[in-house]
């Protein structure tokens, strides 16, 4: 099997401007930044040089390169949670976390679990947040999520899954029993809000692998 290559991110417009050595360190900068400009190079030299050069001069060269397209981001809630839950296949490896919404800061995260779905890793994550917010005395702070299974299964308080039980993914169905048990003996009055992608962007809880 060959090895991915190395590729250097030159962040012109964004964040904070610079050059990255990982997909995921670039998109931090250019997430939700309106009219972010960035550009992927095969090695540092050519990227650190790029970066002390316009970034008109190597943008729209070959289709690899691109201008984010601006954000509408009126109307979120900026003091809020975000949830969101990624997975490697369906079943497969999946993990889950929650961030403020405003600067993007990570809040929880479990993971990763060997056999699960990205519907029931929002799920959980959706009633961690609860959890977590109702213990530390934030009943009032919304909740986003772009999950409306999620939603839907706590708003009926009932978890509906394909996934397979196994001995590989007993420590998740586990903490989905827990999960559920914890929504049918518990109040909550945090406003669980979805989060609108076409408008917004990913959600600040995104893993930046898609």
């Amino acid at each position: 099997m060959s090895k991915k290559k190395q590729k250097y991110y030159v962040v012109w417009q964004g964040a904070k401007p610079g050059v990255y050595r990982t997909w995921n360190e670039c998109q931090l900068q250019i997430r939700g930044f309106p009219g972010a400009r960035y550009k992927s190079f095969s090695t540092f030299e050519q990227a650190n040089q790029a970066y002390n050069e316009s970034s008109a001069d190597h943008i729209g060269q070959n289709k690899k390169e691109r201008v984010i397209k601006k954000v509408d981001i009126s109307g979120i809630i900026w003091e809020s949670l975000s949830v969101d839950a990624a997975c490697s296949g369906s079943p497969g490896i999946m993990e889950y976390r929650g961030v403020w919404t405003k600067d993007r800061v990570e809040v929880f995260s479990k993971g990763p679990f060997q056999w699960g779905t990205n519907n029931v890793g929002e799920f959980l994550a959706l009633v961690h947040g609860i959890a977590y917010l109702a213990k530390n005395g934030m009943s009032n702070v919304p909740i986003y999520s772009d999950s409306r299974t999620a939603m839907s299964w706590l708003r009926n308080k009932k978890i509906k899954t394909t996934l397979e039980r196994r001995q590989t993914n007993e420590d998740l169905f586990v903490l989905l029993e827990r999960a559920e048990n914890w929504i049918r003996y518990n109040q909550w009055s945090n406003p669980i809000i979805k989060w609108e992608t076409k408008k917004w962007g990913e959600i600040p809880a995104d893993f930046g692998r898609k």
